[in-house]
């Protein structure tokens, strides 16, 4: 089933409520740093299972404590309302 792209004003408005997120082309994209290494490892453990629940995944990049998250719709090309929506619950995760 397809999911549309969001239109660029949909997109300011949804990056609007997600502050530490920025576009990056089709993408959107967070980095955080974790207290430690092992830390940042226990949240991208708690990432993987909210993605697998909501069957859209993020590419994570780990480096040592510092974590960047990557969000597409890969199938559609672009950015849609599975990327935000998983931009908000990486936010709920991260705290």
């Amino acid at each position: 089933m397809s999911t549309p792209l969001l239109s660029d004003p949909e997109l300011t408005i949804a990056l609007a409520t997600l502050p530490e997120w920025s576009r990056d082309g089709a993408a959107i994209t967070r980095t955080v740093q974790a207290a430690s290494f092992l830390a940042g490892i226990e949240t991208v453990r708690k990432v993987a299972v909210a993605a697998e629940a909501a069957d859209h995944h993020p590419d994570i990049d780990i480096r040592w404590r510092t974590l960047r998250f990557t969000l597409s719709t890969h199938s559609e090309g672009g950015l849609t309302s599975l990327d935000t929506a998983m931009a908000h619950t990486i936010d709920d995760i991260v705290g």
